[in-house]
This record gives structure tokens, C-alpha cells and sequence, in this order.
């Protein structure tokens, strides 16, 4: 089973969730999920949403490491500011025991 949930910066108010069964890589279900982002809203996201800044203007993902390369120290810095902020839906999650109400559903 997966499960998604987009949650309010700010406040932490869960906005949608979305859940699939079997196994459903992240980036489809948030193209089945059909949520109307606006284009001037900054969407968080992890390495499973590669390619949501094709749609979404304000998405930002991690970056990925090069192929047999290291990431540069910028990069890195990077990803360690989204993860910094990040954090807080984590922590959302955490808070309402989603991961136990999702299995719980399956």
C-alpha cells in the first residue's frame, strides 16, 4: 500500500491524502492523485517525485548524485535544506499515525 499526503507548511493541516494499493512508485500516484497545484505554491517533495518540477514550477526535490560521480557541496547543501524543511510533514505524519491508519485500511 501506499499513501500520500500534501500537508499545509505553516500549521501542518493535513490538505489530501491519497493511497493506492500494490506497489506505486510516488511520482504516479501524484499524477493519478490529479491535485490542482498553483503555480505560484512551493511544493516539497523527496527523491520519489523526480520530475514534479516538469509540471509544477514550484516543486523542489533533492538532486540526485551523478552517476559515478560525487554531488557537489552546493548540491548537498541543498538537500540538506529540504530535508531541514521537509521535516515538519514528517513529523505530521508522525503525529497522526497515518502509517498505522493506512495499514489498517489495506
Amino acid at each position: 500500500m501506499k499513501a500520500q499526503v500534501v500537508a499545509e507548511f505553516d500549521t501542518g493541516q493535513i490538505i489530501c491524502t491519497a493511497v493506492d494499493i500494490g506497489r506505486t512508485h510516488d511520482f504516479k500516484l501524484l499524477k493519478q492523485s490529479r491535485l490542482p497545484f498553483v503555480s505560484s505554491q512551493l511544493c516539497l517533495a523527496d527523491r520519489g517525485y523526480q520530475g514534479f518540477a516538469k509540471l509544477h514550477a514550484g516543486a523542489c526535490t533533492p538532486t540526485k548524485k551523478p552517476r559515478k560521480q560525487l554531488l557537489p557541496k552546493e548540491e548537498k547543501q541543498h538537500n540538506r535544506a529540504l530535508a531541514r524543511l521537509r521535516v515538519r510533514v514528517e513529523h505530521v505524519i508522525r503525529l497522526q499515525d497515518l502509517p498505522h491508519l493506512f495499514r489498517a485500511l489495506s
